[in-house]
């Protein structure tokens, strides 16, 4: 079983008044919430005070009576899976220890700050009050803190940020298995610090295996911290999700695979688990409730306020679904079984999917292929966080597919502060090189990120397309300037939604803009030339952070002697060279020359071969 999903714990913050226990306390919560983690409930000092301890004073046994019940709360909580979170001073050492008896998961967070800090800090004048005898009482001054002696976690909040005190709360509860891991921002000497301080106190052993980064007992010299590879701009929502289980866990879920009710999953939700489990769609930890779904639909948003366009939906048949229960935790696999995920199945509802389609498709008709995928899929929707027990990319393109972490990385060893990311389904021809050259001059670097998952199946494979892209950028681009490697999603074609969409993915990649050209991720002709660039007018910065870059229609004019675009070629459109698709496509079928003006001579030699062994692929659109 997994410890994060199956078991409650206690975070119990002690210090003074002032030093930052319910700040941090609240940012905790609101984290847990955003990680997928619904059971999380905050007894806060002030209004435990108020609620449940009324009438009682501040003398010692006043204070242990509270204590103890603030405890047995907790207790309850946790004994029935839930997470408390206590922020209260707590002062005396010995009913503090006495609660943590009570509760077998119990984290002590010991929150430190100078007295001189927490004098600046008090408004209300409190603890001059207090140095001055007006105040009888009083907690640091003229009663006692009994500070703990082997709290799990320290955090300095005198100078260290409040980020900072969270993220060491965070990396304890990852390190003792009790929360999936996510990638933190956390810097080394803290990792170091919170590392130690749980080896200390024996809660941790140099034989557990930590996941994101390596164990290393104290005074072993660390390797260079993955935490030090960020972008200049932060994931979607401000975390990078993570949801690949220790090495431990897997071995126990494969070791009891028959128990569990399994469900076989397609390519293109097998996509989506991919991007959840490595971030990419950063802050999805699973699939979506009713409530987040709703959202999405009518406002463009997730319920937290952050942009968000497509549904992430688990579909599956009616017959399938009546064999599960809320609560449960379903086995996902592939077709072959090589990939299998945990599903912690927290709700099943039925979507109006005619509604659906309308409002990120635009259509109903199931001509269009990304609708047509949404009503071959099964009516009943499977909501909750995942975890991945095994994954196998099976392809070729694996090396290929670095992850938002690899990427960020990469990003931060070019010393890249500004990335541009250009998405394509299609090879990369002149009108395509030409608008990326010209982001090239905005922003230090450039990500080709074509996408692998599965598309139309008249679509040009993504093998070829890879061999296209890397002989074009070997020959004319610079090497230090850009970044080739595939993502794993599926194509939905829906136009201005995925535009968004794909944007929200490259952001959590780190790039911090992104290329939208004419119809991007359309079809046919449902969505306006340009309106994948109009919906980006519908949201904030503080929505969606990535820059778009907005492009229109480019192409070679004779007249003007190179490549132009409708803003910068006077000429009509005589001189202007535009092939179609389908022209492309007959061409290259008869074997006959295209221009160099179109497509460079290397990239159109591989599709010349492609072509000459496979039937007709796809109409290549410029």
């Amino acid at each position: 079983m997994i410890d994060s999903q199956h078991r409650g714990f206690t975070v119990w913050f002690t210090g003074l008044s002032g030093a930052g226990k319910s700040t941090i306390a609240e940012r905790l919560v609101d984290i847990l919430h955003r990680r997928g983690l619904s059971a999380v409930e905050l007894l806060d000092g002030d209004e435990v005070r108020q609620n449940l301890s009324k009438g009682l004073g501040f003398s010692k046994e006043d204070r242990d009576t509270n204590i103890v019940r603030v405890g047995y709360v907790a207790r309850l909580l946790t004994r029935n899976g839930a997470v408390a979170i206590t922020a209260a001073i707590s002062p005396y050492r010995e009913i503090r220890e006495q609660v943590r008896k009570q509760i077998p998961r119990f984290l002590e967070v010991f929150v430190s700050a100078p007295l001189e800090v927490l004098i600046q800090r008090d408004v209300k004048g409190l603890y001059k009050k207090a140095l001055a005898g007006e105040i009888h009482n009083f907690t640091g001054i003229s009663d006692p803190y009994e500070s703990p002696d082997s709290p799990e976690v320290i955090v300095e909040t005198g100078t260290e940020s409040i980020e900072v005190s969270v993220q060491k709360v965070l990396r304890a509860l990852e390190l003792l298995r009790w929360i999936p891991i996510v990638e933190t921002s956390l810097p080394e000497l803290e990792e170091e610090g919170v590392i130690s301080q749980l080896h200390k106190v024996g809660k941790l052993s140099s034989e557990q295996p930590l996941g994101i980064k390596e164990y290393r007992p104290p005074g072993v010299q660390p390797k260079e911290s993955l935490q030090s590879h960020v972008s200049t701009i932060e994931p979607h929502g401000g975390l990078l999700v993570q949801r690949f289980l220790p090495e431990g866990y897997r071995n126990e879920i494969i070791d009891r695979i028959e128990k569990y009710p399994t469900l076989t999953l397609n390519r293109r939700q097998w996509s989506d688990i991919k991007l959840i489990s490595n971030g990419g769609y950063s802050p999805l930890t699973g699939f979506l409730t009713e409530k987040e779904y709703t959202s999405i639909i009518h406002t463009g948003r997730l319920t937290n306020g952050l942009a968000w366009t497509i549904p992430i939906l688990l579909l599956t048949d009616r017959e399938e679904a009546e064999h599960l229960t809320v609560g449960q935790e379903v086995l996902l696999r592939d077709r072959d079984g090589k990939n299998l995920a945990l599903l912690h199945l927290e709700e099943i509802f039925q979507p109006d999917k005619q509604d659906l389609a309308r409002r990120v498709w635009r259509t109903t008709d199931l001509k269009h292929p990304g609708v047509k995928n949404l009503f071959d899929e099964g009516g009943v929707a499977l909501a909750g966080s995942i975890d991945i027990v095994r994954l196998e990319n099976g392809s070729g393109l694996a090396h290929s597919q670095l992850t938002p972490t690899k990427t960020r990385e990469y990003f931060r060893q070019q010393g890249w502060k500004t990335v541009v990311a250009f998405q394509t389904r299609n090879p990369i021809h002149r009108a395509h090189e030409y608008i990326q050259k010209v982001a090239l001059e905005l922003v230090d670097g450039l990500l080709v990120h074509p996408l692998v998952g599965e598309t139309k199946s008249d679509d040009i494979p993504a093998d070829v397309r890879m061999e296209c892209y890397k002989a074009l950028l070997e020959k004319y681009y610079p090497a230090n300037r850009v970044l080739l490697s595939a993502m794993p999603a599926a194509m939905r074609y829906a136009g201005p939604k995925e535009a968004i969409h794909h944007a929200i993915i490259r952001q959590n990649y780190g790039c911090t803009h992104f290329i939208v050209g004419r119809d991007h991720a359309g079809v046919g002709s449902y969505y306006g030339t340009y309106d994948a660039q109009q919906i980006f007018d519908e949201y904030t910065k503080e929505e969606l952070a990535i820059t778009p870059l907005k492009f229109e229609h480019t192409f070679h004019c004779t007249a003007c002697g190179g490549m132009a675009s409708e803003r910068t070629c006077p000429h009509d459109t005589k001189p202007r060279l535009v092939l179609s698709g389908t022209k492309v496509r007959e061409l290259l079928q008869l074997g006959l020359p295209i221009p160099e003006e179109f497509s460079r001579p290397e990239v159109i030699q591989i599709l010349r071969t492609a072509y000459a062994h496979a039937k007709p692929l796809q109409e290549i659109d410029q």
